[in-house]
């Protein structure tokens, strides 16, 4: 499977879907679909890596901490993630974004998301890998 990602139209939200071989490839494709909500990934530059952990008691929950701590680290750093590694064991992830400081000039902040949700929370295998998905509240 290739990975990509993808928005796909929820009401007032927007829903987040990323494809991959393995459920950590997924979450990566989801994390880069979360921040095209926000801006064009590629006006982001890898300049400064963070390290993330979540663990979670299933991969759907993993799959919510997960964004929301992305949220939660872009908001507080001002900062905006445009290349993620994951690796997941055991409903434990431990990743690390790649990112910069928000230049609104540059990176055009369309709008902000506030958080994912569990509207449509699913992380599930696919023909040829793995689907992860969920709603996020702007």
């Amino acid at each position: 499977m290739v990975p990509h990602w993808e928005h796909f139209a929820h009401e007032a939200d927007i829903g987040v879907r990323g494809f991959g071989a393995s459920p950590a490839e997924a979450f990566e494709q989801a994390s880069l679909a979360l921040v095209a909500v926000v801006t064009d990934i590629d006006r982001v530059f890898p300049v400064e890596s963070i390290a993330i952990a979540c663990d979670a008691s299933d991969l759907e929950l993993l799959l919510a901490d997960w964004l929301n701590t992305l949220v939660f680290e872009m908001a507080t750093r001002r900062m905006i993630f445009g290349r993620f590694e994951i690796h997941i064991e055991q409903h434990r992830l431990r990743g690390r974004a790649w990112g910069e400081r928000v230049e609104p000039r540059r990176h055009q902040p369309a709008v902000e998301v506030k958080g994912a949700t569990y509207t449509a929370l699913r992380v599930a295998p696919v023909a040829g890998g793995w689907m992860a998905q969920t709603v996020v509240d702007v």
